[in-house]
């Protein structure tokens, strides 16, 4: 299983990247037009209705868990 290590956007509009931290980091870039939240705990996404591919580009990246490396499984 994967945790998420960054979780960062770029928005489409005005270029800006944001990342949020930790939980209910609720971050907007600087138009204002998108937002993320979660920060390692959940990944959301805020835009404006429509494609989500026309507002952001998703930067997010992910790690293993530590006990799934070590063939833990508890």
């Amino acid at each position: 299983m994967k945790r998420i290590k960054r979780n960062r956007i770029q928005c489409k509009h005005c270029g800006d990247i944001i990342e949020s931290f930790h939980q209910h980091d609720f971050k907007k870039c600087k138009c204002g037009k998108v937002a993320v939240d979660g920060g390692l705990e959940y990944a959301r996404r805020s835009c404006p209705s429509g494609n989500y591919e026309d507002h952001i580009i998703d930067l997010i990246e992910f790690v293993e868990r530590e006990e799934e490396k070590h063939g833990k499984t508890n």
